[in-house]
């Protein structure tokens, strides 16, 4: 297939074709429906302004529509001759109309045209994420509220700490998740802004009106600076890594909280055996290997943004074909976070807590601080209770009642703000998903 580019016959290298294209390919079938969408909203626009007829545009609408079916209805395939889907739809175009399809690029240049591909992708996938970050967050809230009265031992540098409770827990990475997608909402809205009519990043002479095509294709507003509006790729990409990787920073630290739970030495929780794996070898091995492939990934995924900045940021302004590169780093990695996402949407109902876990003989120092305040109710400075019960600790007197402690304590972590932090995500959610 000719290149949107060429001049004349000439055929470019093979081995330079080959490298230059690399995997745009593999890539570009998650951007063709978005190339078309953008193709009409750019078609409409020319002929409200007089560039093209009328006529012109209601035949390549035509073609653009029923390329778009195809698409959708999955029959659409990239020809592995095109450069890329940019160019296939461009080569449709004209086989179908002639010269009429030619006028299709007039006013645009194929920067713009990725970049706007691209930034309706990505907000798509933003929704995506967002819906699946949404049935986790209402699962843990279910969780917590549920289990808020269900003490767990406390951890800090690995040492017994203080009681806790599972729905301090559950409730925690609820909370977490809260902050993710407020960073997340941030993001879109920095995407959320229509490249298209920037060209190759000088704008066009033509009297285009971007903001008809803003309006058509649901953006916001705009990049109103040209040069600016081809920066935004790598910049783009580089914001979404960053809120994806604090999604899987909360992913990864819960899943590693679970492997730990679920090993013998903790014993805090467990799944039906169809969620663990087993041993080729140990025949009493039950393995959290979900929970450790979450977490793994969610390492990786963790170091996207890192990549990304390697690639970009010893790049000048203007465009660069390194950004080609972009696509095969993050595009992958959206499909990663949201199938950690999906199988712990799919897993976690399954929880199992186990309660009376502190009435265990080795947890019994938790409430060492709770005696502390005990002798600070009765008119001792804190520092001299914690000096008398420290002393009690070593001296192996250390005495306390396990039921009553276990009742006054549930009082001050029961308290969870569930309702607050749940009508703060939905606010928050809603937007992401619009």
């Amino acid at each position: 297939m000719k290149k949107i580019w060429q001049k004349d016959q000439s055929k470019t290298d093979e081995l330079v074709n080959k490298f230059t294209v690399g995997k745009d390919l593999d890539f570009d079938d998650r951007l063709a429906k978005y190339d078309v969408i953008g193709s009409m909203a750019h078609c409409k626009m020319l002929a409200e302004v007089g560039l093209i007829s009328q006529e012109e545009s209601l035949s390549m609408l035509s073609v653009l529509e029923n390329i778009l079916k195809d698409i959708e209805s999955g029959i659409f395939q990239i020809d592995v001759t095109a450069e890329d889907i940019h160019s296939q739809i461009e080569s449709i175009l004209i086989e179908k109309l002639g010269d009429t399809g030619k006028k299709i690029h007039t006013a645009r240049s194929r920067n713009d045209q990725v970049l706007l591909d691209i930034k309706l992708y990505l907000q798509q996938e933003v929704r995506e994420i967002a819906a699946l970050v949404d049935v986790l967050f209402k699962e843990l809230i279910r969780l917590a509220d549920q289990h808020k009265n269900v003490l767990l031992p406390g951890y800090t540098h690995f040492q017994i700490a203080m009681p806790s409770s599972f729905g301090l827990w559950f409730g925690a990475y609820a909370e977490s998740l809260l902050d993710d997608v407020e960073l997340l909402l941030s993001v879109k809205n920095i995407i959320n802004k229509n490249p298209l009519g920037s060209a190759a990043g000088y704008g066009s002479s033509f009297p285009i009106d971007r903001a008809s095509t803003t309006s058509k294709l649901g953006f916001t507003s705009m990049n109103h600076n040209a040069a600016y509006a081809q920066m935004t790729r790598g910049k783009s990409e580089k914001l979404l890594a960053s809120a994806l990787s604090v999604i899987a920073g909360t992913l990864g630290k819960f899943s590693y909280d679970v492997c730990l739970y679920l090993s013998q030495n903790f014993d805090f929780i467990s799944f039906p055996k169809e969620f663990t794996t087993g041993s080729s070898i140990m025949p009493h091995k039950k393995n959290p290997d979900i929970f450790e492939l979450v977490r793994a990934r969610c390492n990786r995924i963790q170091s996207l943004p890192n990549e990304l900045i390697l690639l970009t940021n010893n790049l000048p302004s203007g465009y660069h074909r390194d950004m080609q590169l972009t696509k095969e780093i993050l595009f992958p990695a959206i499909d990663s976070l949201k199938e950690c996402l999906e199988i712990l949407n799919y897993t976690l109902p399954n929880i199992q807590v186990r309660d009376g876990i502190l009435e265990n003989e080795k947890y019994k120092y938790l409430f060492s601080v709770e005696k502390i305040n005990e002798e600070v109710k009765t008119g001792a400075s804190f520092r001299d209770a914690y000096i008398k019960i420290g002393n009690d600790i070593e001296n192996g007197t250390f005495d306390y009642n396990i039921k009553d402690l276990r009742h006054s304590h549930q009082g001050s972590i029961g308290n969870l703000c569930l309702d607050e932090i749940a009508h703060q995500f939905h606010k928050i959610s809603t937007k992401l998903q619009a």
